[in-house]
């Protein structure tokens, strides 16, 4: 019996059916010269990867990116990971009733609720052109922050995952403030609103969350670009040279080594909270969305933004 199950719940040996978000496709050529489609297909739980073999020539032209797909295929395991060889798929139809927004992989607050507690965060900076710069940028960034992922694939690569990033990020901030009693709360708060803002720029993101890096994005990338925005606010509204300088020092150097796009590690003690703060959201992010997968008492595939470690869910 062809079953129906959310990608979370697939099993080696399932045969299954269901609909899905197409979030990639691609045609490629296999070992025996042969025509076969590449697909990562998502829905709310989790990502897959399927293939379609022996594909006809134009046949990923029939089906968008980002459209939602019926699917019917068999689940199996290829180098110790699931994967979906598809038999036969098409793209959902109105007679279908399903909703794509029912499909999305988002983040677990609303998107209104995360923009108010962060833009309270805003509120309770006091230096006022630390401020202004901040406003500014957030408020004009604000119809893209209600969808933007944080990131194409990696962590919180999921709809308003950006925001859910920076307002743990602020929680997390407001919290070792409290106990590093002499961090100056504007520059971190300030800091860790700005780090990752040019995102929005470096990629183009639909409204599913659906992202893929803009011209942009490949060569200049959001630090940079991130500089170069704080500059333009910050000249314009006539801040201080030295708050516009530390404030581009807090984005420039929160990926702390030069093969990760930081050509200086943080020199102020803000610049080195920014840092692991960031560091301790994206590794707390895929441990949560890995684990979430799995029973107590297993243990995870190896995670390649995790250094290839398996975790271990606890029993209690």
């Amino acid at each position: 019996m062809i079953e129906e199950k959310s990608i979370q719940e697939f099993e080696s040996g399932d045969e299954i059916q269901g609909f899905f978000i197409l979030k990639k496709i691609e045609m490629k050529l296999s070992t025996n010269n042969k025509n076969f489609l590449d697909l990562t297909l998502a829905d709310k739980t989790g990502e897959i990867n399927g293939k379609v073999w022996d594909a006809q020539e134009g046949k990923d032209q029939e089906f968008p990116t980002g459209s939602l797909i019926k699917v019917r295929g068999h689940v199996n395991e290829w180098k110790g990971k699931l994967q979906l060889k598809v038999n036969l798929m098409r793209v959902a139809i109105k007679d279908d009733g399903k909703n794509i927004e029912d499909y999305v992989q988002a983040a677990p607050i609303k998107a209104e609720e995360m923009f108010d507690e962060i833009y309270q965060y805003v509120q309770k900076i006091e230096d006022k052109y630390v401020k202004g710069i901040v406003d500014k940028i957030i408020m004009d960034s604000k119809e893209k922050l209600m969808y933007y992922p944080a990131a194409k694939s990696l962590h919180h690569a999921i709809r308003s995952g950006l925001m859910y990033h920076i307002l743990r990020m602020l929680r997390t901030g407001e919290k070792l403030s409290q106990v590093y009693t002499n961090v100056n709360r504007d520059l971190l708060f300030a800091g860790i609103l700005l780090h990752d803002i040019e995102k929005i720029e470096e990629l183009n993101a639909d409204e599913l969350g659906i992202a893929e890096y803009s011209k942009e994005g490949q060569l200049l990338g959001h630090i940079s670009m991130g500089m170069n925005k704080i500059s333009e606010v910050g000249k314009t509204l006539g801040a201080d040279e030295e708050i516009i300088m530390l404030l581009k020092h807090m984005v420039l150097s929160h990926h702390y080594e030069p093969e990760f796009g930081s050509p200086k590690k943080p020199m102020i003690p803000e610049g080195e909270l920014l840092h692991y703060i960031d560091m301790i959201d994206a590794r707390m992010y895929d441990m949560e969305d890995h684990l979430k997968n799995i029973n107590p008492g297993e243990f995870t595939d190896p995670i390649w933004s995790l250094d290839n470690r398996r975790l271990y869910k606890t029993l209690f």
